[in-house]
């Protein structure tokens, strides 16, 4: 005999399986999508915009002073735990931008362009062409600014330095004094910048902050917050090279 009950299961369990794996496909097809990905790098340049503002910040305290940046340090250290899911969020915030911005460059690439695309790709803008390269740049730059600053394997000098004290005014001036070190850290910021200057009208394209009023508008306001982030990074390695700042 048919058992209605044991029916009416085999119907209502496959049911709601088959209306998850439908969510989980729409969310797959989603972020596989070249929208899906332009969102993905959107949000995460929001987040990394955020934090290259909030370091900056911090870092122009070197010009109050060694105890006003070392007691920032100081602050920054005292909360280890919030610290470090800070910084796996920004790692992973990170990464998916570079994946996704690689993965979008190479869809691009493999596109069928006709002729006139292509010549119009030859003259786009040297920060469209660049945007993938600049990134892995910068991201050489940040693996390589955590070795000098946060883990001291860098500079031998670091060594002497207290390793439970935050001298980071002393460190900086340090770092900075190679000048090696400070033209590749001006090199880097001018290519987070030229980044920054075309990534942040993308940004609000993609977010749908766009109209023909609106887009010069968002363009040059997008190069003036980038190239004021160059000029607040930089003047750090040039006023330690001028001897303005010195220990």
């Amino acid at each position: 005999m048919f058992d209605c009950r044991r029916g009416a299961e085999s119907v209502r369990i496959p049911g709601s399986v088959a209306s998850s794996d439908t969510h989980v496909n729409l969310v797959r097809a989603f972020f596989s999508s070249s929208i899906g990905k332009k969102w993905v790098v959107a949000v995460t340049a929001i987040v990394l915009l955020g934090y290259v503002l909030g370091h900056l910040v911090g870092n122009l305290q070197i010009f109050l002073g060694p105890e006003r940046i070392n007691a920032y340090a100081a602050f920054v250290h005292s909360m280890p735990k919030i610290l470090w899911v800070v910084r796996a969020f920004l790692i992973a915030a990170f990464v998916l931008h570079i994946v996704m911005t690689l993965k979008l460059v190479a869809e691009n690439r493999g596109a069928r362009q006709s002729s006139y695309e292509r010549r119009n790709s030859v003259q786009a803008r040297i920060a469209t062409r660049t945007m993938a390269l600049s990134g892995l740049i910068v991201l050489a730059f940040v693996l390589y600014h955590l070795a000098q600053f946060t883990v001291r394997v860098t500079d031998a000098r670091f060594h002497s330095l207290p390793r439970g004290e935050f001298d980071v005014y002393t460190m900086v001036i340090l770092g900075f004094q190679n000048l090696w070190v400070s033209g590749f850290y001006v090199v880097a910021i001018f290519l987070l910048c030229l980044h920054l200057s075309h990534g942040l009208q993308s940004m609000f394209q993609t977010l749908g902050i766009n109209s023909a009023t609106l887009r010069p508008i968002l363009m040059r306001g997008g190069q003036l917050i980038a190239w004021a982030i160059f000029l607040g990074y930089v003047s750090i390695p040039i006023a330690v090279l001028a001897n303005v700042l010195k220990i």
